[in-house]
């Protein structure tokens, strides 16, 4: 306990650290206060919103403002959405591929590109969101009046989000996008937390006990998992330079075990609709396809848990196949004068990376799939849904994720001042880290 407030004190006693932790916490309060504002015209007290499935994911990461028909309904998700579009084609497309390689000038671009983009999704997303999910019993103005004006407003809300997010990266302590749908996953925790504990009641607060315990093991794994690395020894030659000697260290090229992050739950969250919406078109006809489309319905049953892992597992597979090119990292090691001893440079050493993500990739998809299903198992144990959320699934990962970068930025500060890290050994790691190439 001594220990953590004399790191309470170094952290507060360096001026640059303080102000922009005291910025972030102004600028998150100011985003959560969009939460409680609802949508001009709506009766607030009628609103009916179904929230299972990829809605209910998607309610999740904004803290119940999908639910609520507030003016962040829709939240910091079109940005993301526009930003993995851009990433795709920037892997897919020459055009694009230059521009990423044009340094900041072309980063800049991108984001400029990445902006104008999210105005369409967020266009779109809200008139399909304001005529599905908003009836009209909850309207207290024409629906055509209501539809003009909230798409507007929340066009403009998902602008001031995306805004809020870039000062958090620029200003406060970075990954502002990250950390506006960590705020927004935190927000429902004491809910969840409460009633759990109401619903187990007193009889049960063994059991109750057992829960958070559970959650704590949970939590240490998803920390394991996305701390875990392969680090592939690189060896430099030694080069004469003038009368100085260069190079002859030894590197390591960091090879995540989960690569991919959340990107493959998320897509495949994405399809698991298609299988009850198919069979749901065929079942006044065949009682094989209702039946089917009731198993797909739920998302505790193992037929739903087996085609969740193993869509996991291959979206896994591709996403780690776009995002790392052994090719390229084989070129820019042999640019850089350095090899994998007892590899030899180029096409050896690019095949040589690719059998170590493929050997890491697989048993680095498993355990992401097992991290995926857990909620729906602690939901078949009778924990209430929103608490089972995260024992798993995405809301944990990016959880870990987020606070495990944020924790790295206020230890390089406290280091950069030679003040004692965050722990008595070793270092805190992000999941961001340079390839040593």
């Amino acid at each position: 306990m001594k220990r953590f407030i004399q790191t309470l004190k170094n952290i507060f006693s360096i001026e640059e650290l303080k102000n922009r932790i005291l910025y972030t916490l102004l600028l998150i309060a100011v985003y959560r206060l969009g939460y409680y504002i609802v949508l001009p015209g709506v009766d607030s007290s009628k609103l009916n919103i179904d929230t299972s499935g990829l809605l209910g994911l998607l309610d999740t990461f904004l803290g119940g403002a999908f639910s609520k028909a507030s003016i962040f309904a829709l939240g910091i998700m079109p940005y993301i959405s526009a930003s993995i579009a851009i990433q795709l084609l920037t892997m897919a497309l020459p055009y694009f591929q230059k521009m990423q390689k044009e340094g900041e000038s072309g980063r800049k671009k991108l984001n400029q590109i990445t902006r104008v983009l999210t105005i369409f999704v967020t266009i779109a997303q809200s008139i399909s969101y304001l005529q599905t999910t908003i009836s009209t019993d909850a309207l207290l103005i024409s629906r055509t009046a209501f539809t003009i004006s909230s798409v507007f407003i929340l066009t403009a809300g998902t602008i001031f989000c995306m805004w809020l997010g870039e000062r958090i990266t620029d200003r406060g302590i970075g990954n502002g996008t990250s950390m506006l749908i960590m705020i927004g996953i935190v927000s429902r925790f004491p809910r969840a937390i409460y009633q759990e504990a109401v619903s187990r009641g007193t009889g049960e607060a063994l059991i109750f006990v057992l829960e958070i315990v559970a959650l704590f093991l949970v939590v240490m794994f998803a920390v394991a998992l996305t701390q875990a690395v392969r680090r592939v020894p690189i060896q430099y030659a030694k080069q004469v330079v003038g009368n100085k000697v260069m190079g002859g260290q030894r590197q390591y090229l960091p090879l995540k075990l989960n690569t991919s992050g959340v990107m493959p739950i998320i897509f495949a969250q994405a399809l698991m609709f298609i299988p009850s919406l198919i069979a749901g078109l065929f079942a006044e006809k065949s009682d094989f396809a209702s039946s089917v489309a009731t198993t797909f319905n739920d998302y505790t049953t193992w037929q739903y848990n087996g085609l969740f892992a193993t869509l996991i597992i291959v979206f896994t597979f591709f996403y780690t196949a776009i995002a790392i090119s052994p090719q390229q990292i084989a070129d820019d090691m042999k640019r850089g004068g350095g090899f994998i001893p007892g590899v030899k440079p180029g096409i050896s050493t690019s095949d040589f990376i690719a059998t170590v993500l493929d050997r890491i990739t697989l048993p680095g998809g498993i355990l992401l799939a097992v991290v995926a299903i857990l909620p729906s198992l602690a939901s078949m144990t009778g924990m209430t849904r929103e608490f089972a959320q995260f024992f798993g699934g995405t809301s944990l990962l990016i959880l870990v994720g987020v606070v495990l970068d944020t924790l790295q930025q206020v230890e390089s500060y406290l280091l950069m001042k030679r003040y004692e890290g965050l722990m008595k050994s070793g270092r805190v790691k992000g999941r961001t880290e340079t390839v040593a190439v």
